[in-house]
């Protein structure tokens, strides 16, 4: 991690761009860190020391600008400041580098396996996510752990990340009423952690189930309402 000098003045968060203005070429670069900040919001609802970061800058360098990854993930940091929060993630206020940044590859490659990769490295930042839905012969999810400031690819799916408390992986199911493979967290027995739309078809299903229970026992549910 970069080190401050604290008799310098730096700029501070509300000062610095809160974006590169990149607009992004594929849908799948909102939508995949969507489903996993709000998957997280549901797991973590009573936490309020982490903070999920999607096409945020984050500044390392007062002299440089800011590396925006598709989306990134801080623990140890407040979960907000105040009811406008972040604009952006500015390393000297914030004092916590992202345990994990997520880049979901394009059809033109912006230096997810070269420039950004070492950068990343060379920051210190401990998990490096790469999901290419675009691979037909290796597996589209890659993730990579910092050793010896080198980023090491680990195998499977889902990949367990102890830091973090929970695994990530890749599987089909529907999101927004699109049935595809998409990324998510999972337990550390290898469950996947449902999504709001998933939550809520379970608790009617279990409703149902109920229902149907108190029919066979001669009961009219309705009658209990």
């Amino acid at each position: 991690m970069v080190n401050y000098d604290p008799s310098v003045r730096l700029p501070s968060s509300k000062e610095l761009p809160d974006s590169d203005d990149t607009p992004v070429d594929n849908e799948l670069q909102k939508s995949i860190p969507d489903l996993l900040r709000s998957v997280l919001a549901m797991a973590w609802v009573e936490r309020m020391d982490w903070f999920f970061g999607i096409r945020m800058g984050i500044y390392y360098d007062p002299g440089l600008p800011a590396i925006v990854p598709d989306a990134f993930l801080s623990l140890g940091v407040k979960r907000f400041y105040d009811e406008n929060l972040r604009s952006s993630y500015v390393l000297w206020e914030e004092k916590k580098l992202p345990l994990l940044v997520l880049e979901v590859v394009s059809k033109t490659y912006r230096g997810e396996y070269s420039t950004k990769k070492a950068e990343y490295a060379r920051l210190g930042i401990l998990y490096y996510v790469v999901y290419n839905p675009f691979r037909r012969r290796k597996p589209g999810l890659e993730v990579y752990k910092l050793v010896n400031n080198t980023y090491e690819l680990h195998d499977g799916n889902p990949v367990w990340l102890p830091e973090i408390g929970l695994g990530i992986g890749i599987e089909r199911g529907t999101y927004l009423g699109i049935p595809r493979e998409w990324m998510y967290w999972y337990n550390q027995q290898g469950q996947r952690l449902l999504t709001s739309e998933e939550k809520a078809q379970q608790a009617q299903q279990e409703v149902q189930v109920l229902r149907e229970r108190l029919r066979s026992l001669g009961v009219d549910p309705d009658s209990l309402i």
